[in-house]
């Protein structure tokens, strides 16, 4: 089974959601449906908004509509979106 290398973008509904607490409750989510060596990076929009971005190993055997489906469920949570997917190697 191979591994790809995912990037999703998080939006927040507002400049004044607390990103630690989407940080947070997306590390809980995809921990629990599979993924690893997950990182954050938090990015500028505009006017104050900045969105969160993940990037994290996942099998790639299984489906990623899980992934903006469930996150995008999140309190303050906007929408959440698959940036970049690519087949890791190692």
């Amino acid at each position: 089974m191979g591994v790809v290398a995912i990037i999703v973008k998080i939006m927040p509904d507002s400049p004044e959601a607390d990103l630690e607490e989407i940080k947070s409750h997306t590390s809980k989510i995809l921990e629990g449906k599979g993924a690893m060596n997950l990182s954050f990076e938090i990015v500028p929009i505009a006017f104050g908004l900045n969105a969160v971005k993940a990037k994290f190993a996942w099998p790639e055997a299984q489906d990623t509509e899980i992934i903006e489906t469930s996150l995008s469920k999140i309190k303050h949570v906007s929408s959440a979106q698959i940036e970049d997917y690519r087949r890791a190697f190692g």
